[in-house]
């Protein structure tokens, strides 16, 4: 199943590591803080100005981008998968290099 995202809206898949502790203990992705980056799944056309033309979107697939620690409160299952779904205000920048 894919996910086609509306308009100014973003779709982004987490990006999740394991951290180890000062103690040398090694923390999986579920016990840490959720991360505040993740790679763009997909993107949408671009936002509807109020004349009625498309400001095409900042980011594209595949852009690993940076968000708000409390961005993303919308998210949905696809197979299997949490994604978020963001407003492409609620991104920060895209991480380059």
């Amino acid at each position: 199943m894919k996910i086609r995202p509306l308009h100014d809206r973003v779709v982004v898949r987490r990006q999740e590591e394991e951290a180890t502790s000062a103690g040398g203990i090694v923390l999986p992705g579920s016990a840490q803080e959720k991360p505040a980056q993740g790679v763009v799944v997909a993107a949408g056309t671009g936002r509807i100005a109020d004349n009625g033309e498309v400001r095409p979107l900042a980011v594209k697939e595949g852009d690993i981008v940076v968000f708000g620690k409390y961005s993303g409160s919308n998210t949905v299952q696809v197979d299997g998968e949490e994604l978020l779904i963001l407003n492409e205000s609620e991104i920060y920048g895209v991480l380059e290099g």
